[in-house]
């Protein structure tokens, strides 16, 4: 696997420290998903799930631009998935192509950092979650947080592919 993450700093200031790791979990998926076919990132992990590889890069563009556009930067952007059900992100990735859903992904990637250098770490966003505001700060936390996550099942649907593992 390829692996071009650069490690977070040990010491930094709190903006610095936050980028850093949101930048460093989003290339462990990209390392996760490295050197595989598109037969292999469309595999499915074990039912009832429907989670793949491709479904995971899908699902992390549309966190992005949910999180970055729509809630910080008050955008109104469509979702990127709109098949009937709350997770077409991951279930349709049968005939969905690898190659646009890691460009869309790059792409939200790219423009969540640009909007995220712009605003201060106490902007506050445009949209409530759940009835509640939240801060910048916050969404980057809970980005490492999802991120972390799903590349904790990167992993495993990695392993179970070719048997790679790693941090």
């Amino acid at each position: 696997m390829t692996d071009n993450r650069i490690s977070p700093p040990y010491i930094a200031d709190e903006r610095t420290m936050l980028t850093n790791f949101l930048d460093w979990h989003r290339e462990t998926l990209a390392v996760k998903c490295a050197g595989l076919s598109e037969e292999q990132l469309r595999a499915r992990s074990v039912p009832p799930s429907t989670m793949s590889l491709l479904g995971l890069v899908r699902h992390m563009a549309h966190v992005e631009r949910v999180w970055f556009r729509r809630v910080l930067n008050g955008e109104d952007v469509p979702l990127l998935y709109k098949t009937p059900g709350p997770d077409s992100d991951f279930d349709d990735v049968d005939t969905a192509s690898t190659e646009e859903a890691f460009a869309t992904w790059r792409a939200e990637v790219a423009l969540a950092r640009e909007l995220s250098a712009e605003v201060p770490l106490d902007a506050i966003g445009k949209q409530q979650r759940h009835g509640q505001d939240c801060s910048h700060r916050w969404i980057l936390v809970h980005m490492i947080e999802e991120y972390a996550r799903h590349n904790g099942h990167a992993d495993l649907l990695r392993e179970r592919i070719d048997g790679a593992t790693g941090e």
